[in-house]
């Protein structure tokens, strides 16, 4: 038996999230992966995955691990896959990895992006990729509320009703808000995520950048541990898994845009 390690990107547009459900539901990532293997080789496979994205979320670096009795070379995987799976699914990297290798809970980090297409008349080519704000949003304002997300805190003023983590406490190594020409992204990286997390974080960004919430009140927010102090969700469309990462580099190391302007 191999353990094999996928590097996975989606446009998450037509599918109900990752996770294998009932297909009344509709199409999901996982379900549609594990289908095509199993017409690869034969052999039915249950994968493991770094983070379960829901129905509208994008990945760019999604991670999934499988164990397989197959015969077939790593290298010649992605090429396989990629011959059978609708074109808004890409294998980009298959690899061996250790027996132990999970790619939920081997992981050390995180990268989720989430954009923002401020104009006033929405771009249609962001249309399935960025959430539109026709509001003028103070980015400057956004980006020093960000910095308080950054840190080591409870998250549950954060956390959507529904997820199943038995601890709310999580580190954010970085939160960044960045513009160019009306096109705002945040940013977020850190050792875990909880339910709706990163969403919830943006929209009350947004809520910041609209001038309904000062960014120093976002501790007392935190503190709160109070769901209804952040009740905005962003929509999902916007949201991206970027990265996840498995070796003792910094996200620093990784992303030297996520260094601070200062640095």
């Amino acid at each position: 038996m191999r353990n094999i390690r996928l590097t996975v990107a989606y446009d998450g547009t037509n599918y109900h999230g990752f996770q294998r459900q009932d297909q009344t539901y509709g199409p999901t990532i996982q379900g549609t992966l594990e289908a095509v293997w199993k017409k690869l080789v034969e052999e039915e496979v249950t994968l493991a995955t770094a983070g379960r994205t829901d129905a509208g979320v994008h990945a760019s670096g999604q991670v999934v691990n499988f164990m397989t009795a197959a015969r077939i070379p790593e290298e010649k995987i992605p090429k396989a896959f990629n011959s059978l799976l609708p074109r808004d699914i890409r294998i980009l990297q298959a690899e061996s990895v250790p027996h132990d290798f999970n790619a939920r809970w081997s992981a050390k980090w995180k990268r989720y992006d989430y954009q923002m297409d401020n104009h006033r008349i929405p771009n249609v080519f962001l249309r399935l990729y960025a959430s539109h704000v026709p509001i003028p949003l103070n980015v400057n304002q956004m980006q020093s509320a960000a910095s308080f997300f950054e840190g080591h805190h409870n998250f549950k003023t954060f956390a959507a009703a529904g997820g199943a983590s038995k601890t709310f406490e999580r580190t954010i190594y970085r939160c960044q808000v960045k513009e160019d020409n009306g096109l705002i992204r945040v940013s977020c990286v850190g050792n875990g995520f909880l339910y709706h997390m990163v969403r919830i974080m943006v929209g009350t960004l947004m809520d910041v950048g609209k001038g309904r919430i000062l960014p120093q009140e976002i501790p007392e927010i935190i503190a709160s541990q109070e769901r209804k102090r952040a009740r905005i969700i962003a929509p999902a469309h916007g949201l991206t898994l970027a990265y996840v990462n498995y070796t003792e580099q910094s996200p620093f190391e990784v992303f030297k845009d996520l260094l601070p302007d200062n640095y």
